[in-house]
Order: structure tokens, then C-alpha cells, then sequence
């Protein structure tokens, strides 16, 4: 038996429930894993809450880092003992052990640890993505990033800053703002006191920007459209304060030709090379320094609803991690 964090209903962080669960034997083509931390993202909020549907009873979690405990049949890229991370899996993270396909595990180099690896790879891999593959950024582009405090924002930040793009964000008190300009951010504007619109057209003298990407929803839409200039893109990839309501197509064209898009990480690292890809250039920047990791909040397995409480009423900035 192991420790595990379940659900039996969805709901608040109040249905996340400490409970002992049997762990099963990895099968063909699986690894056992026995984790180090556990990442906590939004993802995990929208699966508890019902917004994203799940089969009950239901474990959350899709990151982690830890030791491979055991290999299934036909298992050969790893052993017991090697350090890995891993970030997927429909759920089954907020556990101490879990079991997980062999081809969506990453190796964990021996210079990251396992809090960073926790900590990074989802919200890492979601930043490369974003940056790499959705909109590839060039030097010279302006880009603005809703929510630059937050756990993929400060990753993203320095990334794009790497990149040679201008970096606009948006945070929602002094604190965050003064954290997402010490992670990359040139412009950081607040969102609570500001017409952040009003102040994009300030920064960039009229231009506007080639990309947004927004992870906020509801908030922030339409006015997200209006920090594009003509044939820019939006990029919906989250909704922390509720989905973007339905719109007619027509809108895209009438500011000025727009894409839009609304992606989602697996289907970017759906095939190994793919995944190996992004792993390599995420694990690059971060160990030449250009991205560094920064974990603001550590709680203890069986204080997960409070993590979701503190992630959901905004109270983090950064990265969130469990510790078994």
C-alpha cells in the first residue's frame, strides 16, 4: 500500500482526500516509479473540479520526478535506480509510487534536481511549445504573456528573453510584478490597476505584438485580440478565471486578420522524437542557465488541497510542488 491523494466526487480542494491505495506492478512497456516531488499545476484544479472530466475515484497529478523502482516486460531504455521525470498521465501523480508508460518517461540529468525536475517539466515543456513550435519567436518579436508570475510565465520569460524577443507580461500586485521582471519580463503591467491594452500600445509605440499568449480566459478576452497587430496570433492555452466565451470567426478579421488557436502540450510530444526534442532544449536552457527554475511554494503530500486552494485564489507565484 502507498499514500496517495484521491478524489471520490468532483468539487473544491475539500474532495481531495489522503487515503492508502494498492499500487500495481508495472506492466509491458511500463516503469514503476517512487517519487521524489510531484508538480502541482492548473491542469490538476480543472480535472478536480469537473471542468476537465475524469473517471472517479480519481488520483490527480501529471508531473513528477523520482527513482525507477521496477521495469516492465520489453522495458529496456531504463533500470531500477535511474533518476527520471515525466509529465502526462491522465492523473495518477499525487501519489508516493506510481506506475507510468516507459515512453512518455524522461532520463533526469544527474545536475537537475528532483524538486526541479517536478517542478519544470510539464510547465517547461508546456513553455517550449509555446515558444518553439505554436509561435516560433524570433529576435525582434513583441510578445505578451498573461499571468508572468505564475509557474510556465517564469519559465517563459526567460525563454523568450533567450530568444531575442521584447517580453511584455501581465500580474496582478507589485510582488509579482517586480518577480516576472527579475525572469525575463521587459514590460510588466498591472493587470488590477491598468488598461493593460492602453499600456501595450505605449510600450510598443503603436506596433502592438506579433503573439499573445493567454492562459487567463474569460478576463482577459477580447482585449487580448486588441495587443495584436494585423495577422497576429493568439494563443488560448488556459482559462484560471474561466473558458473564453463563444465568438463569431468574423471578429479575428475585423481586428485585423487574426489567428487563433487553442493548443494543448500532448499533442505537440505526442511522438517520441517530439518528446525527446523538447526535453532536449528544455534541459539545455536550464542547465547553461538561460532559464532558471524557481520553486516559491513546497507543501506535503497530504497538504494538496491546500496547494489548490493557495494555486486557485492566486496566492502562489512561481512553481507549487508536493513532497511525499
Amino acid at each position: 500500500m502507498v499514500k496517495a491523494i484521491r478524489m471520490t466526487e468532483t468539487g473544491g480542494p475539500e474532495v481531495l482526500q489522503l487515503v492508502d491505495i494498492e499500487q500495481p506492478r508495472p506492466g509491458p512497456g511500463e516503469v514503476l516509479i517512487e517519487h521524489k516531488a510531484i508538480g502541482v499545476n492548473f491542469i490538476d484544479t480543472y480535472m478536480r473540479s469537473g471542468l476537465y472530466p475524469v473517471t472517479l475515484p480519481f488520483v490527480p497529478g501529471n508531473e513528477g520526478a523520482g527513482v525507477v523502482l521496477e521495469v516492465g516486460p520489453g522495458v529496456e531504455d531504463f533500470k531500477p535506480g535511474h533518476r527520471v521525470a515525466y509529465c502526462g498521465g491522465n492523473g495518477g501523480g499525487y501519489s508516493e509510487q506510481r506506475v507510468m508508460p516507459a515512453d512518455r518517461v524522461l532520463k533526469l540529468p544527474d545536475d537537475i534536481s528532483f524538486e526541479r525536475g517536478a517542478a519544470m517539466t510539464l510547465k517547461g515543456l508546456t513553455a517550449w511549445f509555446l515558444l518553439r513550435r505554436t509561435y516560433p519567436v524570433k529576435p525582434g518579436d513583441i510578445v505578451l504573456y498573461h499571468a508572468a508570475a505564475g509557474g510556465v510565465g517564469l519559465i517563459f520569460g526567460q525563454w523568450a528573453k533567450h530568444l531575442g524577443a521584447t517580453v511584455i507580461g501581465t500580474a496582478g500586485s507589485p510582488e509579482k510584478i517586480e518577480l516576472a521582471k527579475a525572469h525575463g519580463f521587459d514590460h510588466v503591467i498591472n493587470y488590477r490597476e491598468e488598461n493593460f491594452v492602453e499600456h501595450v500600445r505605449e510600450i510598443t509605440g503603436g506596433k502592438m505584438c506579433q503573439v499573445v499568449y493567454d492562459s487567463v480566459g474569460k478576463d482577459t478576452f477580447p482585449a487580448s485580440l486588441d495587443c495584436l497587430r494585423p495577422l497576429g496570433m493568439f494563443v488560448s492555452f488556459g482559462q484560471s478565471s474561466g473558458m473564453v466565451p463563444p465568438f463569431s470567426i468574423s471578429l479575428l478579421q475585423q481586428k485585423g486578420s487574426l489567428f487563433a488557436t487553442r493548443p494543448v502540450l500532448f499533442h505537440y510530444i505526442a511522438e517520441r522524437k517530439e518528446l525527446d526534442t523538447a526535453a532536449e532544449e528544455l534541459f539545455d536552457v536550464v542547465r547553461k542557465g538561460a532559464v532558471r527554475i524557481v520553486i516559491n511554494q513546497r507543501y506535503k503530500l497530504e497538504e494538496a488541497a491546500k496547494a489548490h486552494d493557495d494555486l486557485e485564489s492566486r496566492r502562489t507565484s512561481g512553481t507549487t510542488i508536493l513532497i511525499p
